[in-house]
């Protein structure tokens, strides 16, 4: 991409990382970094939650978060069954399984993600319209990332695209197996992590790039490191969470009792990392 001096790059965290990533970014706009000025933010599961709320212009410390756990996002689950632990290890399988081709993988995560008996598109919907107020895409380049399940291809929307912003942001958050593959123009779409945590090179071109990361202490450095080589930036700004804000984290992501505890690791956290982005993104 052209022309593009602000990106950022908000990753897949679960709940705690969802919280922690609103946190982070209220901390740093008091701190005179404000993230919503990107040129284009790219948003995946958890991230597509934060990223779209810093695109509209919502206000970071008013969500109280879900209700209860599901998806990577944290959506609420009520009467949903609990995943069957025997297939989640199939699904985690799969994805590491280094004979099979990374699309051929994501094809049998689909398919058992289309058989799992979750919430309904609907209800995973709903929560997603609970967490983020605005109802239609801004006028600005927001980019939310989701997997197609028949494919197992990579999908990127943005305002041009024909996918309503909550059902977007749905599709990317719908952890396969808890929550529910979302249909958009007939066909249907799981989380955006799936391939990638991050999805950092959606962008390419960026003067200076900043990647936030929740769980980047659960994954391998080498596939970031490889989309980081990719993307052609100037400057790129990694924030991961630092130790107290793991221990908010505690063991379990998608804890919602955990909200309020990793948003505010989140906002002291923005203190300490506030002059490390400061200058880079003030002078562009």
């Amino acid at each position: 991409m052209t022309n593009t001096q602000r990106a950022l790059v908000l990753a897949g965290g679960g709940v705690v990382g969802t919280a922690w990533m609103a946190g982070l970014a209220s901390g740093l706009r008091r701190e005179g970094v404000d993230l919503a000025e990107a040129d284009v933010i790219v948003g995946t599961s958890a991230g597509s939650i934060v990223g779209t709320m810093l695109a509209t212009g919502q206000d970071l410390d008013a969500s109280a978060g879900p209700a209860a756990p599901a998806g990577s996002g944290g959506a609420q689950r009520d009467s949903a069954p609990e995943p069957d632990s025997n297939r989640m290890t199939e699904m985690f399988s799969t994805l590491r399984d280094t004979s099979l081709e990374p699309e051929a993988a994501r094809r049998k995560v689909g398919q058992l993600a289309l058989a799992a008996e979750t919430i309904t598109e609907q209800a995973h919907i709903a929560v997603m319209g609970m967490l983020i107020t605005a109802r239609e895409w801004p006028n600005r380049d927001l980019r939310i990332t989701a997997v197609d399940t028949e494919s197992g291809e990579l999908m990127v929307w943005d305002r041009a695209s024909a996918a309503p912003l909550l059902a977007a942001v749905a599709a990317s958050t719908a952890l396969p197996l808890v929550s529910p593959p979302i249909t958009i123009s007939g066909r249907r779409y799981m989380d955006g992590g799936i391939p990638s945590a991050t999805n950092a090179d959606v962008v390419t071109g960026a003067e200076v790039l900043v990647v936030v990361e929740p769980l980047a202490h659960l994954f391998p450095r080498e596939p970031l490191e490889r989309e980081l080589a990719a993307v052609n930036a100037g400057t790129v700004i990694t924030i991961n969470p630092d130790r107290a804000a793991l221990e908010a984290f505690g063991p379990n992501v998608g804890d919602p009792a955990a909200w309020e505890p990793a948003r505010q690791a989140g906002v002291r956290q923005a203190a300490a990392t506030a002059e490390r982005v400061r200058a880079m993104w003030r002078q562009r």
